[in-house]
């Protein structure tokens, strides 16, 4: 059996096992860092991540007229979050986010050579509830791709790196307890299934979620979803699969809220995919008409991203068949389609400014192409009656009726061609509100028609709910530390990041403002080490 030994036991090599890393090195701590996958990929679901962060009142804030401020984004946050009353640390944990998001995450990555887009991205604006009052997502100028490089180059040839031990490919499965407190944990290596353990005074959960397993996720589904849709996509961390939320439990650890998940409405499979049920997720396009599995439009209200992503997910689940359909045009794809993530949106991942005015400019042509040729969930054609046909060939049934197709879209279109004055249509106002913030303006039509002769082929995308997110788990207090099912601190036990649902097992609620799972990641690894530092 291979034993380490070290101050401090770090399990999981994300933003947030990372982030807890460095502030130990930063105390002078020996630190051993187990991650179950492969060097290649260190950096967990972050570095495959879009890089989108939540800020209060910054310098790319302020340059852009925003007027933002703690109090506002509190209220925002509890607004969209509907906490419970019993919800004493995830309400405490978002309260600590949003006072110290800034200067504690902003300037603390700034410090590592991460720089942001000029442009504040306004997301989860609230429908009938408020979002989001102001734009607060950051997005990383070369994706979480880059934030995972800065950090772990920040590791690497940190003053302490010699205290560092770093091993990939150890699947960490029970926590040990010795003299009343943890203080280790064993596994095997994946590969050899040789048996490991790792002996240390203090360890730090930071495996991420639950959401990559489907069994977890189906098990755990929130009541108003109604049942589990037959498909689910899987855009989370293949290794996000619970087996240390278990391990903490049998250590005495409260697990909470583990219903509230953060999952997507507009998941298509990936053409290339490296896991089972791999999922990618679209940035649904606002044009687009958006109808359930009979084609009939999705309504009295309308799917519209960008106001509440969980609206989303609830409507659709709410059909008798949980997936959906989009249908556009091509200038509609070309100007609106996206899909979230770094490896779909190379100009920015990469860091090259003329790619990516060219994509704004021209629209995302190679992306439309691949997924044209490659993703199994784009149908496309001449006319409506021929897109009917193929949308049903896909789903093999005849579940989508040509009259339904037929009535949204001719509606739709007719509404658009009566003027502006007179577009009484939700969608249409909203894509009027949208076109008023230029941070929307330049990657959204301008009241397109969905069956226009000069806009052709046709496309139609078949939908599904994608996992991503766990916005509840190993419940925290305000040190990170793990609190048992009475409220007491495990000792030795620590967790962040999403294992901990981004602090105090569900800092978000039950929906997120967007941005804020990165940030999570980093304020209750860096506030975790502080407390190790301190010997709270």
């Amino acid at each position: 059996m291979q034993t380490y030994r070290s101050d401090v036991l770090v399990v999981g090599g994300g933003i947030a096992g990372i982030t807890t890393a460095l502030g130990l090195l930063d105390s002078g701590k020996s630190v051993v860092l187990l991650d179950r996958d492969e060097e290649a990929v260190f950096g967990g679901l972050a570095r495959e991540s879009f890089g989108g962060m939540f800020f209060v009142d910054t310098p790319e804030q302020r340059r852009m007229g925003v007027r933002d401020s703690t109090e506002l984004a509190l209220r925002d946050w509890f607004s969209f979050g509907e906490f419970g009353a019993d919800d004493h640390w995830p309400k405490a944990w978002a309260q600590a986010y949003v006072n110290r998001c800034t200067q504690d995450v902003y300037h603390w990555v700034r410090q590592h050579g991460i720089g942001f887009f000029p442009v504040v991205n306004w997301v989860e604006r609230g429908e009938f509830r408020p979002g989001n009052s102001v734009p607060r997502f950051h997005l990383v100028w070369g994706t979480g791709k880059r934030l995972a490089e800065q950090l772990i180059a920040a590791l690497q040839s940190h003053a302490n790196a010699n205290k560092l031990t770093l091993r990939f490919g150890h699947r960490v499965e029970q926590l040990l307890l010795q003299d009343g407190r943890i203080g280790g944990a064993h596994g095997v290596e994946e590969k050899s299934g040789i048996p490991f353990e790792a002996l240390a005074e203090h360890v730090v959960v930071a495996t991420g979620g639950i959401n990559g397993s489907m069994e977890m996720v189906r098990n755990h589904w929130h009541a108003d979803w109604h049942q589990p849709p037959e498909t689910i996509l899987n855009g989370s961390h293949r290794f996000a699969d619970g087996t240390l939320h278990q391990a903490v439990q049998v250590a005495g650890g409260n697990l909470t809220h583990l219903d509230k998940m953060w999952n997507y409405a507009a998941g298509v499979h990936h053409p290339r995919p490296r896991k089972p049920n791999h999922g990618l997720s679209l940035v649904p396009s606002r044009s687009a008409l958006w109808l359930n599995w009979r084609g009939e439009r999705m309504g009295p209200q309308p799917l519209v991203s960008g106001f509440d992503t969980r609206r989303l997910v609830t409507d659709i689940c709410a059909q008798e068949k949980a997936y959906s359909w989009q249908v556009m045009n091509h200038r509609i794809a070309l100007k609106e389609l996206a899909i979230s993530g770094a490896e779909f949106n190379p100009s920015v991942r990469d860091r090259k400014v003329f790619s990516f005015l060219r994509d704004v400019l021209l629209g995302n042509r190679w992306l439309v192409n691949d997924m044209l040729a490659n993703c199994k969930d784009f149908v496309v054609a001449q006319s409506l009656p021929e897109l009917v046909e193929k949308m049903n060939a896909l789903q093999g049934d005849d579940a989508v009726q040509i009259d339904a197709v037929n009535d949204a879209v001719s509606s739709y279109d007719a509404t658009i061609a009566r003027g502006e004055k007179f577009m009484n249509d939700e969608q249409l106002r909203r894509i009027a509100a949208l076109r008023q913030y230029r941070g929307d303006k330049v990657r959204l039509c301008k009241f397109a028609p969905i069956n226009d002769a000069a806009a052709l082929p046709l496309i139609a995308i078949r939908e599904f709910i994608t996992s991503r997110k766990s916005l509840g788990g190993i419940q925290t207090d305000l040190h990170s530390r793990v609190l048992s099912t009475d409220n007491q601190p495990i000792p030795g036990l620590f967790a962040v990041g999403e294992a901990a649902g981004f602090g105090g097992g569900g800092l978000h609620g039950l929906r997120a403002l967007e941005g804020t799972f990165l940030g999570g990641c980093i304020l209750s690894g860096r506030i975790a080490a502080q407390a190790i530092a301190k010997a709270v």
